[in-house]
C-alpha cells in the first residue's frame, strides 16, 4: 500500500536518534548517537529532511515509528512526535515493534533471538522465522541467561543453527546463542512499513508496546539517560 509513496521512519528506542524518509525510490538518513537530547534534535532533524526533498509534512502517506519495547522515555518522545506529525493532516501512522526490525536484519532464518538491552540485568527478547516470515514466541523480558527455545518450535536445532541479533549479544552477559549486537535503524523501519504486515492506524489509536511495568522503567531509563549524558 505504501511501498512507493512518501514514508517518514522515527526510531527513538535507544540512545540513538533514527530518522528515515524515502520520496521517489531515494532514501535519506540520520543516525546519530543523542542520549538524552533526541527530544532536542528530532524536529529539526525531521525538517531538515522533508527540506531536502523538497517535502512538507502534509504529503507523507505514512508515518513508522518504533513502537517498543525498548527506552520507556525515548519511545513516548518518537511516538509523541510522529503523533503531533500526523494528526494535523489525518496521516496514518504505522506502529512498528522494535524486535520486529532488529529481526529483519537476519532474513530467511528459520530461528531468529532477537534481544536487546531492558536494562537492570535484563533483555527484550522474542524469536521469529524470517523465512515465513512469522513470531514464533511473546515479547519477553528476562535474565539473558534464562532465554530458552520457543515451545512451539519444531524440528531439531543446534546451537548453530540459531541467528541472534540485538545489542544485548555486546553485554557482559549475553544471551546463551550465537549472535552479534547489529542494530536496526529507521532505514529497516521503513522497510518493513512498506511490507504491508503492520497496519496503520490513526494518529488518536497510535500505541507503544510495554513488556515491562512502565513506572519502574521510566525511573530506570531517566536514571541510565542521565548517567549517558
Amino acid at each position: 500500500m505504501f511501498a512507493e509513496q512518501p514514508l517518514l521512519a522515527i526510531d527513538t528506542s535507544t540512545q540513538w536518534l533514527s530518522l528515515a524518509l524515502r520520496h521517489n525510490g531515494h532514501t535519506r538518513l540520520f543516525h546519530q548517537e543523542t542520549g538524552n537530547r533526541q527530544s532536542e534534535l528530532i524536529l529539526p532533524q525531521i525538517a531538515a529532511l522533508l527540506d531536502e526533498a523538497g517535502l512538507a509534512v502534509r504529503e507523507l502517506a505514512a508515518i513508522t515509528y518504533a513502537q517498543g519495547p525498548g527506552a520507556f522515555t525515548g519511545l513516548r518522545i518518537g511516538a509523541g512526535v510522529a503523533q503531533g506529525l500526523a494528526a494535523p493532516f489525518g496521516i496514518p501512522l504505522i506502529p512498528v515493534p522494535c524486535l520486529d526490525a532488529a529481526a529483519s536484519l537476519c532474513p530467511s532464518q528459520t530461528a531468529v533471538l532477537a534481544a536487546t538491552d531492558a536494562r537492570m540485568g535484563e533483555v527484550f527478547y522474542a524469536w521469529f522465522n524470517t523465512q515465513t516470515p512469522q513470531r514464533l514466541s511473546d515479547y519477553q523480558v528476562g535474565k539473558a541467561a534464562e532465554i530458552r527455545l520457543p515451545e512451539n518450535f519444531s524440528g531439531s536445532l543446534s546451537p548453530d543453527g540459531i541467528s541472534g541479533i540485538g545489542n544485548a549479544f555486546a553485554l557482559p552477559e549475553p544471551p546463551p546463542f550465537p549472535g552479534r549486537p547489529d542494530m536496526p535503524t529507521a532505514e529497516h523501519y521503513l522497510a518493513l512499513a512498506a511490507s504491508d504486515r503492520y497496519p496503520a492506524v490513526s494518529a488518536a489509536e497510535a500505541e507503544l508496546l510495554y513488556v515491562r511495568d512502565k513506572v519502574a522503567l521510566t525511573a530506570a531509563e531517566q536514571a541510565a539517560r542521565k548517567g549517558a549524558a
